[in-house]
């Protein structure tokens, strides 16, 4: 009989770790819309659906071990070596493998408050600190960043544009903060709404990438339509990329997402649609609710985040769009940010429905 007083315990700091909260999504075999996860709404590609069953065929085989289609595919659209680049089982992946490579017990990371949720756990996963700074309105602070920098400090975590607010640094300001950092220090650009960015002023960090020995760009493919098949990628300096595949999975790129992702890529038509049609209902669904009740914070994102008057209001917001069929993200629990609503842009029909129901609440309150 076993003592189920002795068990394996978690290392330190483990069991202190907020786990990641998802966006609700609707129950099973309701008609109900996800706007919660900044999902496509144009759905996928048709050229990555055909190369995903394609690969139906060669499922008995383990896939290529450095994803060498997918960095191929890459390498051509955006002009990038093959060898700089390194895939992962999402983003997500590639984020817990930095931080597992360059970070450990005594160590800091920094990031902006608002940040993506993500980074505070793989930070005190890998037994180091994480230290949020205060934004600026909803914006990343280039001088507050740098003023909390200290000698333990390893990483700067940074979401351009960022998650939830939509934010953006501009190229000059992401310029200003890596100047700042000393160059032991690895600044990591996550770049997962890239696609989407339509202001002048931006950069996805390809050019300070290869300029530097100190930085490394993060993107995604989930926001561009393949969020279940779970496909990330990052760009780094020769040596970042090596210390990552020493410790990455071997196959951690499955075949499927490997000739899906590639497929995407290349399908440039699909992803200028997608964009275009972000930009047209973003921007109109930020004129349709901004005002004296409900401030939409500008987004270079495939999403919006509306202010409410308090915490009530957006719970109540919130419960009435969930009832009429349209779920929003709560960001109050991950974030703590309990006056606002995150939406994901989506449909025409979804867009106008969002703003006839939160349009008619703020009257009827």
């Amino acid at each position: 009989m076993s003592d189920d007083s002795i068990r394996p315990v978690p290392q330190p700091g483990i069991l202190d770790i907020a786990p990641y909260l998802p966006g609700k999504s609707g129950a099973p075999g309701s008609n109900a819309i996800k706007l919660s996860a900044n999902e496509s709404p144009l759905g996928t590609s048709p050229k990555a659906m055909e190369a995903f069953r394609t690969a139906a065929e060669h499922l008995e085989i383990y896939p290529e071990g450095s994803s060498k289609i997918l960095r191929t595919a890459l390498a051509e659209v955006h002009g990038i070596d093959p060898d700089r680049i390194v895939c992962g089982n999402g983003s997500d992946d590639l984020l817990h493998l930095l931080a597992q490579t360059y970070l450990g017990e005594g160590d800091e990371a920094v990031m902006n408050r608002y940040g993506f949720s993500v980074y505070p756990i793989i930070t005190k996963a890998a037994g180091a600190k994480i230290v949020m700074v205060e934004e600026t309105d909803y914006t990343a602070d280039v001088d507050a960043l740098l003023a909390a920098v200290t000698e333990k400090t390893k990483v700067i975590w940074l979401a351009n544009p960022n998650n939830p607010t939509g934010t953006y640094l501009s190229d000059a300001e992401v310029r200003r903060l890596h100047a700042g950092l000393r160059p032991d220090i690895l600044l990591v650009i996550d770049s997962a709404y890239a696609e989407y960015v339509i202001a002048a002023d931006y950069s996805v960090g390809l050019e300070l990438v290869g300029e530097a020995s100190n930085v490394v760009m993060v993107r995604t493919f989930s926001k561009m339509g393949l969020a279940a098949a779970r496909i990330g990628w990052m760009v780094g300096p020769a040596h970042v990329v090596d210390a990552i595949n020493r410790i990455r999975g071997p196959f951690n790129v499955n075949l499927p997402a490997q000739l899906a992702g590639a497929a995407a890529t290349r399908d440039v038509e699909f992803n200028a649609r997608l964009k275009e049609h972000n930009a047209k209902w973003r921007d109109w669904l930020t004129a349709e609710l901004h005002s004296n009740s409900m401030r939409v914070v500008p987004s270079q994102a495939n999403f919006i985040m509306v202010l409410f008057p308090d915490a009530e209001f957006a719970a109540k917001a919130f419960e009435t769009l969930r009832e009429r069929g349209l779920i929003v993200r709560e960001i109050g629990p991950s974030y703590g940010i309990p006056e606002g609503l995150r939406i994901s842009i989506g449909s025409e029909e979804a867009m106008r429905g969002v703003a006839g129901i939160l349009k008619a609440l703020v009257k009827i309150s």
